[in-house]
């Protein structure tokens, strides 16, 4: 039966929902979930004190709550901003990241969250790991499959995966390539629909894509506005925002129908993030991108001017208008499990026998849609 957890960021060893992992895992309990997601180890637990994880690992058995951890980055062009890895490597990334899968392993957890890059506090689409100038994106990735198959063989040896995150700097087609290419026994997707939009991606045919290798998720809801220059994404509730849920969760549990769901939260803002179509960087970052794919995206947008003209939506102002961050992560919690609930009892599952995930003798990118070049615009 399919599981519900919540995805939990930390700082030093606290973050919004406790002063510390323990105090994190009764809140999530408390709050109705059935497991959590702790993103990343070494931010949970400095050190990585094996008293404290021992702690941890007991409590969560207790419970009876699933547990899933998130490790370092694994893009080697921005692991330099996570100097946690390397200190707990004595110097090498490498060492690090293997010592975090050996802690997965010894507690038997093992789904691990990763990604390759992280959203910067910069204008436009600079805020993005993939248009960084000092290395084309084409060589970040190609680092990434390196290191990763340097990862490889501590993963086999441990048993533990790591699941990709459709981050907003890296579309689905380029995971599943990374998969081909490091092997789907060591290498998954973590599926986040909120951004998909922002790699010029639809929800469907994405979700379609990863579901058979997808092994954990980040759920929640989006909205895209027009705003200036471009379209914003914003991040909503689950229920609150444009995703087809239904159809979501029919693609991705008939292809996983034993994966435990995660919902990751957010509290202070709505992650306003840039889709920047008319900027003439943008379409050529985007190979696999179609024009009837921007076409639906942008339909999307004007459909929530409409919506937000009618009262029905939250208009641009209000979605960048800050909140409280504590509470509005627990009440954005609360409310997209509720709905996630409602969803999922409401789901007919499939006939008993119905072909489930991806054929053993089929590459991870096989039957990706074909790719264009970009419109005149």
């Amino acid at each position: 039966m399919t599981r519900i957890g919540a995805d939990v960021t930390f700082s030093g060893g606290s973050c919004l929902l406790g002063a510390d992992p323990l105090a994190a895992l009764d809140a999530v309990a408390e709050l109705g979930f059935e497991g959590i997601l702790v993103r990343t180890a070494d931010e949970a637990f400095p050190g990585l004190d094996p008293g404290a994880i021992g702690a941890f690992a007991e409590a969560a058995g207790d419970r009876g709550m699933f547990v899933q951890l998130g490790l370092g980055k694994v893009n080697p062009y921005m692991t330099a901003e996570l100097p946690r890895v390397r200190d707990l490597g004595d110097g090498s990334y490498l060492a690090g990241m293997e010592r975090l899968i050996r802690l997965c392993a010894e507690h038997g957890w093992t789904e691990a969250w990763t990604a390759t890059g992280g959203f910067k506090n910069h204008p436009g689409l600079l805020a993005f790991d993939r248009f960084r100038t000092d290395a084309d994106w084409a060589d970040q990735l190609a680092a990434t499959r390196d290191f990763l198959l340097l990862l490889a063989p501590a993963l086999r040896e441990y048993g533990v995966r790591l699941n990709i995150e459709t981050h907003e700097e890296i579309t689905t087609f380029e995971i599943l390539r990374l998969i081909d290419e490091v092997g789907p026994d060591v290498l998954g997707v973590c599926l986040d629909p909120a951004n998909l939009p922002v790699r010029g991606e639809l929800a469907g045919p994405a979700v379609a894509r990863v579901a058979p290798h997808t092994h954990m998720t980040h759920l929640r809801d989006v909205l895209l506005a027009e705003a200036g220059e471009g379209i914003s994404r914003f991040l909503m509730p689950i229920g609150r925002g444009m995703t087809d849920w239904p159809r979501l969760l029919d693609t991705l549990l008939t292809a996983r129908p034993e994966i435990d769901l995660v919902i990751e939260g957010i509290g202070g803002s709505r992650a306003e993030m840039p889709l920047l179509p008319d900027d003439p960087r943008w379409w050529p970052a985007h190979p696999d991108m179609t024009a009837a794919d921007l076409a639906e995206l942008r339909a999307l947008a004007v459909r929530h001017a409409a919506d937000a003209a009618a009262g029905l939506r939250p208009g641009l102002d209000e979605l960048r208008r800050s909140g409280p961050a504590g509470p509005g992560l627990r009440a954005f919690l609360t409310e997209s499990l509720a709905e996630l609930r409602a969803l999922l009892a409401l789901r007919t599952p499939p006939p008993t026998g119905r072909p489930t995930g991806q054929p053993a003798s089929q590459l991870a990118s096989q039957g990706e849609a074909s790719t264009c070049t970009h419109p005149t615009t």
